[in-house]
């Protein structure tokens, strides 16, 4: 199984359809679970704390909302894509492409903090973690350095502050790649 994190700052580069025909092509066939990062819906929660002064939990919350938007515009997308609310359920589902949708109480069992630190980056992580994947790809808009070990990558911003403590112990190879990488 791979699972598969799209940056949303792909929306705003306008290449988001361009990178699911590229993973329809070369993983049809394939058990794919997508990620799909909040881009700017998420920005729009960020700026709501700041003028709102709400806590991390219900940011979180509204958080997990957005990546809950940018699946259904995903889906929107790619029509033969299936949303998937579980862990269980991608697993009932396999082998065929799947948007996660995010569930706040999966996750808030799971122990997953709620904390800016963990953006969709580490809860991608989480899931290929939690579905014993075979690869992690995290596809970003922004240049990747090859050179650069994950946590030089987390210290850059190009992926989240607590990515490396989710992928650790992890089995999975893991790529973050730039969307013209794919």
């Amino acid at each position: 199984m791979i699972v598969i994190k799209l940056g949303g700052s792909l929306m705003a580069a306008n290449t988001l359809l361009d990178c699911l025909n590229r993973i329809e092509q070369q993983y049809q066939g394939q058990a794919v679970v997508i990620v799909a990062g909040g881009g700017a819906f998420a920005e729009q929660v960020r700026i709501a704390q700041q003028i709102w002064q709400f806590d991390d939990y219900m940011a979180h919350a509204m958080a997990i909302l957005a990546m809950q938007q940018t699946a259904w515009l995903v889906k929107g997308l790619k029509a033969d894509f299936e949303l998937v609310h579980s862990v269980h359920a991608i697993q009932q589902r396999l082998p065929k492409m799947m948007i996660w949708l995010p569930n706040l109480n999966e996750l808030n069992h799971a122990g997953v903090p709620a904390t800016w630190d963990i953006s969709s980056d580490s809860l991608a992580a989480w899931l290929a973690n939690t579905l014993l994947a075979d690869e992690l790809i995290v596809l970003k808009s922004a240049v990747i350095d090859a050179t650069l070990s994950l946590q030089q990558l987390s210290e850059q911003g190009v992926i989240d502050k607590a990515f490396c403590q989710f992928v650790a112990n992890s089995t999975f190879t893991i790529r973050i790649i730039n969307q013209q990488n794919l």
